[in-house]
């Protein structure tokens, strides 16, 4: 293939019991896994010792839907696992070198809270910390947020940019050495080195300063999902690694460019956002192998959960009144994940699934891209969407945890190695240095030098003679 220059990143994308729909119901998997903190211990240092760029954990901040039916058959629903940004400060102290990146939502939290969490974060972990910047989509968290719907698309959106702003500003509250801890002077930081943010927009309203030092990373790498007109815009502004889904390479290729292309207008190269969709690969070590393994978490997916993950899939409609085996019916334009709608409804026309078989094809992986096969099979796939540009790096959603990470790591990545895709020791510390992504400058510094060259530059002006 066309040879593609520096490697692959690769990030755990850990989902208590794994990725699997029918996951929890596995013999080898843990059915507890979303409360059992060694658990995640043996993950994130699996992980690590694979020299994986990060782990990352998707959150929301209420069950998916009121049909108990459902939610007591399922362990994909939020219902029983720990807050994310407090499982991967614990896991900072376990681990040395991964990133850790959690989801926080934009419509439910406010800026000085995040800004605080994940600064934090980044200190504890010595500059390892990413945020994953979402919307949500779910009218169920909105009601546990004073709401009895949530906010439209676009005003989310726009709610997020807003969002975005602050955070990123409240960062650069102080300068990177603007905390001189001079006990003989006693001064604790110097004045000129603190900034006020003095905050005011249609949606939020923050003083400032942030009442963490700037982080070590100088701001947490920022993440976003969307694939929507508006998420796309928005990670163009401002993401540093979007999670995607495509099922094509063709289309991989498509959105790769688009958002790529939309960089430069905000004064952006193309290595300033990396591109990283969820991969799921059940792995074997013959064909046969990997499809046994993945017929039989297939077996294990009851009806009445499939049903639900397709309604709230396309877009959170009820379809217990349609027959499974036949077609998706015409569906209005949803207010929640309007790009997974589409994505939805795209492969069930293209393939002519029926609302039973679409289940079954999603099951794994919610839309992402499904992979079965051997290492060198999946590998090649791997290979061709990266040099293709198809992808920077994947989000691996293992099918079972811990099982199906331990073969992707035992079976895949001597693969990827061997091919000279993937790193065989860290080179940095810090996510941003895994990624490749530069370290965004304080713009204080340059701003007063540039103050200083225009006054050098500028003669003072001697009064005539009278």
């Amino acid at each position: 293939m066309t040879q593609r220059k520096g490697f692959l990143s690769l990030g755990a994308f850990l989902y208590p019991s794994g990725h699997h729909i029918a996951a929890w119901r596995h013999p080898e998997a843990k059915a507890d896994a979303g409360i059992d903190f060694r658990h995640y211990i043996e993950l994130a240092q699996a992980a690590e010792a694979a020299k994986f760029d990060l782990i990352f954990l998707a959150d929301g901040v209420g069950t998916r839907g009121d049909n108990v039916d459902f939610l007591s058959r399922t362990a994909h629903s939020y219902q029983a696992q720990f807050e994310p940004i407090t499982l991967l400060s614990a896991l900072a102290a376990v681990t040395q070198r991964i990133g850790l990146v959690a989801t926080a939502s934009t419509s439910f939290n406010e800026p000085y809270h995040i800004a605080r969490k994940f600064a934090s974060l980044d200190h504890i972990s010595g500059g390892r910390a990413g945020w994953n910047l979402v919307t949500s989509s779910s009218a169920h968290e909105a009601r546990n947020f004073n709401r009895e719907e949530h906010f439209a698309h676009a005003d989310r959106y726009e709610r997020a940019g807003e969002f975005a702003d602050v955070v990123a500003g409240l960062w650069n509250s102080w300068e990177d050495d603007a905390f001189e801890r001079d006990k003989a002077g006693g001064r604790f930081y110097d004045p000129d080195k603190r900034h006020v943010l003095h905050h005011r927009g249609k949606h939020f309203s923050v003083q400032g300063p942030l009442n963490v030092s700037r982080p070590p990373q100088g701001h947490p790498v920022v993440v976003q999902a969307g694939s929507s007109e508006a998420g796309r815009e928005l990670a163009a502004r401002t993401a540093e690694a979007v999670f995607t889904a495509q099922q094509t390479l063709e289309d991989a290729v498509v959105f790769y460019a688009d958002i790529k292309g939309r960089l430069a207008r905000y004064g952006r190269d193309a290595d300033d956002l990396k591109i990283l969709p969820g991969v799921f690969p059940v792995v074997g070590r013959s064909e046969s192998e990997a499809k046994e393994k993945f017929e039989q978490l297939q077996s294990l997916i009851d009806p009445v959960v499939g049903l639900a993950l397709v309604s709230g899939l396309t877009g959170g409609f009820d379809l217990s009144g349609h027959p499974l085996d036949g077609p998706i019916p015409p569906l209005p334009e949803t207010n929640a994940s309007k790009s997974r709608q589409q994505l939805m409804i795209d492969l069930a026309r293209r393939e002519n699934l029926t609302i039973r078989q679409l289940y079954q094809r999603v099951a794994g992986a919610r839309g992402h891209w499904q992979l079965v096969g051997t290492p060198g099979q999946i590998a090649d796939q791997l290979e061709e969407r990266f040099v293709h540009h198809g992808a920077d790096g994947y989000n691996i959603m293992a099918p079972t945890l811990p099982g199906g990470l331990t073969d992707f790591i035992a079976l895949v990545l001597p693969e990827l190695r061997r091919r000279g895709l993937f790193r065989s020791e860290y080179e940095g510390r810090t996510l941003r240095e895994h990624l490749g992504l530069k370290r965004p400058a304080h713009p204080a510094p340059a701003a007063r030098k540039a103050i200083a060259g225009a006054r050098e530059a500028t003669p003072l002006s001697v009064p005539a003679a009278g």
